[in-house]
């Protein structure tokens, strides 16, 4: 559109509040909001920058719809922002949370590290460095004792698992140690997490000195370390992450520009405790100056913090529960945000000293961070010599001495795991890991090239294992003609396979992290549809009497196959849960 077609369109707008569209086809180019249509659209007419110059050329009409009020107006814009990504607005996309430390809502409570906290959980952090938070938690477990298995592997036990055996739990699930033991066990965890760092220290710095004087130097060093780790632990923002005095449920939001995108961090606490801390990722290539500007705002650069904010301010909550206040690293290009906020009951507020000030400074470290580690699948691409691969797929098999074989695919997009598009599928029966691997590719590859899969092709392709497996997968992919990268990594070492050779990465190396991401998730798939087909599929054991289907899962899991149960003395048989002298008899006889 030329100068002349957006004044003659502006001339048939109302002078009311709404909501306007540039759009060329089917395609919505830019998403604003108005106190006055007419009045705001004819200022395209005379853009005040080389790119607003450009959308309205490629333009060929201007669509708008009218509100009661200007509240209105910026939650329609904000909502049609998000379900049409324009190319010259502010665009919001999500990065995945930092992990929590979780202590499950349980009788016995389980601890562990995750991103989504089950309902009741109390939980702490979040923290930035998961190889810390790990670290940490394996000397509370070391420490306390405290189990980390899930509650579905907890009920209903015999006897002690390996972790009992290992030292690191001290197995409540058979009585090992009592409820109320145990619970005075979890009160010192949870002491710890809350910033009574000696609660844990202490009692490592002991038995570290107890180990040196044993010449024990092996031991001394590793709990060294451990205690390094532990006394750090606290140390990010310490003093503004805990305020029990403070009832408030508080949002912090500090943003960081770099060039055509920008990054959000959001701090959420509750009660004085910093429960969540996300950071998300708004892609401003081709934003208006003063897009985000309210009527008379004086036109700032969209490209600015105080310009991402409100862009984010109003996507983000048109869809979310209030908090009581919003503290801001600086204040919102758009009045009209803040006072849509503080209509709703919202403090929005900009702290220049205090607690709340240290959370801003908190906030503004999020996010600015950037690099590598900000972007682990940029970085993974580039060391790999390919695309971005945004779409990753992992695959992993999985079976019992070649019985109830399964293989996993599991998908991650834009380092995030994308449970939609998770797949499994049973194999053939035969202990074979080459040859299932490739049964298994050869299975995604086929789906792939016939159309019968629904999702897009991923950018890489991530092998659970070494070179064997990773032979296997390159042959499936010359057998059907299904080109895409394909990378393996292997446990023991964690080294990186490619086709071209074995590589060590270092261990702090975010786009490594990401390949064990997506390598564990896709082992931890595989394993559990595994167990559960092994514990589902009928056997020779439903044939034999007195053993029903409680007693063959139990079989199954203690001796791992019919083949073990086969071969099982007399008196292991009878150390099962169910099954008594007669029964071990006709099973030895039956098998």
């Amino acid at each position: 559109m030329d100068a002349d077609a957006v004044r003659e369109r502006a001339g048939d707008l109302p002078t009311e509040p709404g909501v306007y569209q540039f759009r060329a086809g089917e395609t919505t180019l830019y998403v604003g909001k108005a106190l006055d249509l007419r009045d705001r659209v004819r200022s395209y007419a005379d853009p005040r920058s080389g790119r607003i110059r450009g959308m309205v050329e490629r333009a060929d009409r201007i669509e708008f719809a009218v509100t009661d009020t200007e509240t209105q107006a910026l939650l329609l814009e904000a909502n049609l922002i998000k379900r049409l990504r324009p190319r010259y607005n502010v665009r919001l996309k999500d990065d995945k949370s930092y992990p929590l430390v979780a202590f499950s809502d349980h009788e016995v409570p389980r601890i562990e590290v995750t991103r989504d906290p089950e309902a009741g959980a109390v939980a702490y952090g979040p923290f930035t460095d998961v190889g810390r938070v790990e670290t940490v938690v394996k000397a509370v477990r070391d420490e306390y004792l405290l189990r980390g298995c899930s509650d579905h592997k907890y009920e209903g036990r015999d006897r002690p698992c390996l972790d009992y055996e290992m030292g690191i739990c001290s197995a409540p699930c058979t009585g090992e140690i009592s409820t109320e033991s145990y619970a005075e066990d979890v009160a010192a965890a949870r002491r710890f997490f809350e910033g009574e760092t000696g609660a844990l220290a202490d009692p490592l710095r002991r038995r570290m000195e107890a180990a040196a004087e044993a010449n024990e130097f092996e031991r001394a060093a590793n709990l060294r370390d451990r205690l390094e780790a532990v006394e750090a632990f606290h140390g990010e923002g310490g003093e503004a992450v805990s305020d029990r005095s403070d009832d408030r449920t508080v949002d912090v939001l500090a943003a960081a520009v770099e060039g055509d995108a920008a990054r959000v961090a959001r701090l959420h606490s509750e009660r004085g405790q910093l429960v969540d801390r996300t950071r998300h990722r708004l892609d401003a290539a081709a934003v208006e100056e003063g897009s985000t500007g309210g009527e008379g705002s004086g036109s700032p650069d969209a490209n600015t913090p105080a310009a991402v904010l409100a862009a984010f301010l109003a996507q983000y909550y048109a869809e979310r529960e209030f908090p009581d206040a919003v503290l801001l690293a600086e204040q919102p290009a758009d009045p009209d945000v803040v006072d849509w906020l503080e209509g709703e009951g919202v403090a929005v507020r900009v702290p220049g000293a205090g607690r709340d000030a240290k959370l801003v400074e908190l906030a503004l470290k999020n996010a600015r961070k950037r690099g590598g580690r900000d972007d682990p699948v940029g970085a993974l691409g580039e060391r790999l010599g390919i695309a971005r691969p945004d779409r990753i797929e992992g695959f992993d098999v999985s079976h019992a001495q070649g019985t109830a074989v399964v293989g996993s695919d599991v998908c991650f997009v834009d380092g995030s795991a994308e449970t939609a598009d998770y797949r499994r599928k049973k194999l053939t029966e035969r202990n074979d890991d080459y040859a299932n691997m490739r049964e298994l590719i050869r299975w995604r590859a086929e789906r792939a090239l016939a159309g019968e899969d629904d999702r897009p092709d991923p950018d890489l392709l991530l092998i659970d294992g070494g070179e064997g497996q990773l032979g296997a997968a390159r042959d499936a992919l010359a057998e059907t003609g299904w080109d895409v990268p394909v990378v393996a990594l292997a446990k023991a070492e964690e080294l990186v396979v490619t086709p071209t050779g074995t590589r060590r990465w270092d261990d702090d190396a975010p786009e490594l992290h990401l390949l064990q991401r997506v390598r564990d998730e896709a082992h931890r798939f595989a394993v559990s549809y595994h167990q559960t087909v092994r514990d589902e599929v009928k056997t020779v054991l439903d044939d034999v009497p007195g053993v029903g289907p409680q007693t063959r899962r139990r079989l199954l899991r203690r001796f791992g196959s019919v083949e073990s149960v086969r071969d099982a003395s007399r008196e292991d048989l009878t150390d099962v849960d169910g099954v008594g002298g007669a029964t071990a008899e006709t099973l030895r006889e039956r098998l």
